[in-house]
């Protein structure tokens, strides 16, 4: 079994309810509630029903067979728990109607404006704390209460990492079908990996230059409203003014600092691009921290994306960023598109060279611009462990490994040195094309990376290598496609490695193959042995799992 010796036992999450009578309403199973934890999960919101309620709301409504909030309705509301992307899950009094509220935090009690209304929950904007969070704590971030990324940054980081834990027990036992009553269930979960560092974590952040600058609450118009930041919560078009980002390194920050200094000075003749005009030049202002090889100092990439090739008018911009010792790299990549897409049709070095390194488990890589690596170096290398130790390699070089949604190739070349032969496959042409050029740089020969669309896989998938004896599966957040689910099913690998960025799809995975699809008359074949939450992101809602699976 799998375990991870940094791993400590956390309390269980109590919620505190606004009623005291249990959750009047019932879903079927995969859907997204689970009717026992009140949990928000990204599968189905529409797929909820609502079985109804006796009693009045927490605003005094008359009493009625169940309730249904009206849009516009405000009702004070005690937050429970954390659910899907942060939102807080609470409860109207006495009815036990799910209600949903951003930015509200377990314990928090607080008057809420019904913004949202579906026929099993509704979705709530806080309008005025009535009694704080009881884990509340001051975030260090000026834009944390606008901010649509640290959702969590004022919440103490002990009950982060607890409520997250939570939320993969809730969702791996009530849509994974897990029995929390076995004993071999509750030993099967296992604590939450933490992060060491919360903040200065990230090595990418992606900026957006917008010509209508967000200020909540406040309208303004004119070279004024120019932005560089982040996209508000809920709008495409409107951005907000951020000088600093505590999550990206400081060289970063100082990158930004500097462009933000100068961009909006007319002697630059620098414009933003419009989202509804299609008019201006600059896009998205891309940072990435790399670490050099041979001294291990950081190394920075500054990415401009534009709307055309004007070299000319980045120069000035260049010369001042290049002045910043960390920075080794400055690209543009011109995106013609009217999308909000940060990759470019073509790709140009403006400064420096076109790629930076990382290591990642004794491993070298190469980051281009567009390429994809864990955004968490440090704690990928805490992950990638993880997966190592699960996926059980004897070290002899006789095992052939699968490594589905490869990216890069991180993780099957980190496998590599024990095993036999690493296939991987992966969508994305490019990436397939870093993936080789990473195992070429680091002298790595038995491992063979194809492009292929696992979503489109057909009868003759696995024909062009050995059947596998440990498979990694890293899906995307909707999950595994149900025709690689057949695959996994018939292939019987002896160990399948599952790693999630959503556990809510984790866990209507998990259940496909340990207890079947009777609607695609499939029976599950595996066991499931160890799931390990790894907080990957502080101060935010994401979660990553490592799931260790073992034929029955």
């Amino acid at each position: 079994m799998c375990t991870a010796a940094a791993m400590a036992s956390l309390p269980q999450c109590g919620a505190r309810r606004i009623s005291a009578r249990p959750l009047g309403w019932s879903i079927p199973i995969r859907c997204a509630f689970s009717s026992h934890s009140n949990l928000a999960v990204d599968i189905d919101a529409d797929c909820a029903t609502t079985t109804g309620a006796d009693s009045s709301s927490a605003s005094g409504q008359s009493k009625n067979p169940s309730f249904f909030p009206k849009k516009g309705q405000t009702l004070e509301l005690v937050c429970e728990s954390l659910g899907f992307k942060g939102k807080g899950i609470c409860k109207a009094a006495d009815t036990g109607f799910v209600l949903m509220c951003d930015r509200a935090l377990p314990g928090e009690r607080f008057l809420g404006r019904v913004s949202r209304k579906k026929s099993s929950y509704a979705e709530v904007k806080k309008l005025k704390t009535i009694v704080p969070h009881h884990d509340m704590v001051e975030a260090p971030c000026q834009y944390a209460s606008n901010c649509g990324g640290c959702k969590t940054q004022n919440l103490s980081y002990q009950a982060q990492i607890k409520y997250k834990e939570q939320q993969v027990r809730d969702l791996i036992v009530h849509v994974g079908r897990f029995d929390h009553t076995d004993p071999d269930c509750a030993d099967v979960i296992k604590p939450i990996v933490p992060c060491q560092e919360q903040y200065h974590y990230r090595n990418k952040m992606e900026f957006s230059f917008g010509a209508d600058r967000w200020i909540p609450d406040v309208e303004e118009k004119g070279e004024r409203s120019f932005a560089l930041g982040l996209h508000a919560p809920g709008f495409f078009d409107k951005v907000l003014d951020v000088d600093k980002c505590l999550l990206q390194s400081e060289a970063a920050n100082k990158v930004l600092a500097v462009v933000q200094e100068n961009w909006k000075d007319s002697c630059f003749g620098l414009s933003p691009y419009n989202a509804h005009t299609h008019i201006g030049f600059l896009k998205h202002l891309m940072l990435r921290t790399g670490r050099n090889t041979s001294n291990g100092l950081p190394e920075l990439m500054v990415n401009f994306v534009t709307s055309s090739y004007k070299p000319e008018l980045l120069e000035p911009l260049v010369k001042k960023i290049a002045t910043i010792p960390e920075v080794v790299s400055v690209m543009n990549n011109v995106n013609t598109s009217v999308g909000n897409t940060s990759v470019g049709e073509q790709e140009y070095t403006l400064y420096g060279k076109s790629s930076i390194t990382e290591m990642l488990r004794g491993l070298s890589f190469q980051i281009s611009a567009n390429s994809f690596f864990q955004t968490n170096t440090k704690q990928a290398d805490v992950l990638y462990g993880i997966i190592e130790e699960c996926a059980g390699l004897r070290g002899d070089g006789s095992e052939i490994v699968l490594d589905l949604f490869c990216g890069t190739g991180t993780i099957g070349l980190t496998l590599a040195k024990r095993a036999g032969h690493v296939y991987g496959y992966e969508m994305v042409p490019q990436a397939i094309l870093d993936a080789r050029r990473n195992a070429e740089q680091n002298n790595i020969h038995n491992a063979t990376f194809i492009q292929g669309d696992l979503n489109k896989i057909n009868d003759s998938f696995g024909k062009e290598f050995p059947r596998p004896d440990v498979i990694i599966s890293d899906p995307n957040r909707p999950g595994m496609h149900m025709k690689l689910i057949k695959y996994l099913l018939k292939v019987r690998a002896p160990r399948l490695v599952y790693v999630s960025c959503n556990p809510a799809t984790c866990a209507r995975d998990l259940d496909y193959l340990c207890h079947g699809v009777n609607e695609q008359d499939l029976s599950g074949c595996y066991q499931l042995k160890a799931v390990i939450p790894v907080d990957m992101f502080p101060n935010t809602p994401h979660i990553e799992c490592v799931c260790l699976l073992e034929l029955a």
